[in-house]
């Protein structure tokens, strides 16, 4: 099996799933979203949103080991739905290529009554990319984030930023975590493969991700 990166935010709704994207089509790769929760009117998913975005073909993504209805915390949809999410299913997929694999939220929202999502990637062994967002309340949320991943001891493979440019907090956040800056991906007025990937080229060293893969 290839390896792992996993893509985990500090929030939801920041853009990872965008982020996401980007990273498997410069990498080459597979994608996996172990949890989906919350599925649109349409029936989209992240998977399908990235699956869109990326351009890659439909057999690099992975089905989602649990697709629950309501856009809540896991433990909760799960509820909702009648289920409960079990962690031998979140066990990493065989991929043949580099597998980004797309959190669900932020690393501490519950996904049973006893485990956090973080307790999971914590066996997967796995680097992880954490995606902050530039706007105000980040440097909080980044700092804990990456204080919650050091007290694991869970892989930090760096930074990646996402949003309009704020040189003075990305600095505040680098200069309190020591963390590497990957980078920062800019919002886009058109999002669609072609200007995601030159996006994320132009911002981003795809070398600096191999790292976790060798």
């Amino acid at each position: 099996m290839a390896e792992t990166i996993v893509v985990a935010g500090t929030d939801t709704s920041i853009g990872k799933t965008v982020f996401a994207a980007a990273l498997t089509r410069a990498l080459d790769g597979c994608y996996w979203k172990p949890v989906q929760s919350g599925v649109d009117e349409d029936g989209g998913t992240d998977t399908s949103r990235a699956r869109r975005l990326s351009g890659l073909p439909e057999d690099r993504f992975l089905p989602e080991a649990y697709r629950l209805n309501s856009p809540l915390s896991p433990d909760r949809s799960a509820e909702l739905d009648g289920v409960t999410i079990e962690e031998h299913r979140l066990a990493l997929p065989s991929c043949e290529r580099p597998l980004v694999v797309e959190l669900a939220g932020g690393l501490l929202v519950p996904l049973s009554e006893h485990r956090l999502q973080i307790d999971v990637v914590s066996s997967w062994g796995a680097a992880v990319v954490l995606c902050a967002r530039t706007s105000l309340g980040t440097i909080n949320h980044t700092l804990l984030s990456v204080e919650a991943l050091r007290r694991r001891d869970i892989p930090l493979l760096g930074l990646a930023f996402i949003g309009e440019a704020n040189d003075a907090t990305e600095a505040s956040i680098l200069r309190f975590s020591r963390a590497r800056r990957l980078g920062r991906l800019p919002l886009l007025a058109r999002l669609d493969p072609a200007s995601l990937g030159e996006a994320f080229a132009q911002n981003f060293a795809v070398a600096d991700f191999m790292g976790a893969l060798a």
